[in-house]
């Protein structure tokens, strides 16, 4: 196993370049990727994120790094980290809960935005999207997010720092973990609906706080 300053990466240190810099060195980490499965508890996954919504999950750096001067560099990073979505040698499974629907990280608008990106990456068809349900009874607890690349990895974001796991054992477990998780969710249409639901309750929302005169 390796020592613990292998399997964790303060973000201090991370982001010590800047956070534009921080997200190229993630594109060109997962370029040789071939398989991402992602599970998120209570965030929208960055590759599927708008530009409305992913400042507020970027800026979560400041709590470590102090100030965020290349904030607007680093969604413009993300933003382009996107187009391996459309890579057919990739495959990207995604499962979210339904709390993650509703958190905000940004304007009501933005959140709209959001969430109706997510629906439409439904109809990719080399990404799958699943989304748990209020209703739906857990086998595994939604303890925190991850993400396994290929069968080499997994990554963990704590407040801290980035815990890479390498172990075969962890990423076996991790990847029951997932198999959990993602045989309760919802696909498809079945997932949409989920998704619309939020969407008509922000978009009365929005209507509310914009009445049309």
């Amino acid at each position: 196993m390796g020592a613990p300053d292998e399997r964790l990466a303060g973000w201090q240190d991370l982001l010590s370049g800047g956070m534009a810099s921080m997200q190229h060195k993630v594109l060109e980490r997962q370029a040789g990727v071939r398989s991402f499965r992602a599970f998120e508890p209570d965030v929208v996954p960055g590759l599927l994120q708008v530009p409305e919504y992913a400042p507020a999950c970027l800026g979560q750096g400041e709590l470590t790094a102090g100030s965020m001067d290349d904030l607007g560099a680093a969604v413009q990073v993300r933003m382009e980290r996107q187009e391996i979505l459309h890579h057919e040698d990739k495959q990207f499974h995604f499962v979210l809960t339904e709390a993650s629907l509703l958190y905000r990280w940004c304007s009501p608008s933005g959140m709209l935005a959001q969430l109706k990106r997510l629906a439409s990456s439904i109809d990719l068809p080399n990404v799958r999207l699943g989304v748990i349900g209020f209703g739906t009874t857990y086998r595994t607890g939604p303890w925190h997010g991850f993400w396994i690349f290929d069968e080499g990895s997994v990554a963990i974001e704590t407040y801290s720092a980035e815990l890479n796991l390498t172990e075969p054992h962890e990423i076996a477990l991790y990847g029951k973990v997932f198999d959990s998780l993602a045989g309760i969710a919802s696909y498809g249409e079945a997932a949409r609906q989920i998704i619309q639901r939020t969407i008509d309750d922000l978009s009365a929302e929005v209507d509310e706080d914009h009445p049309t005169r």
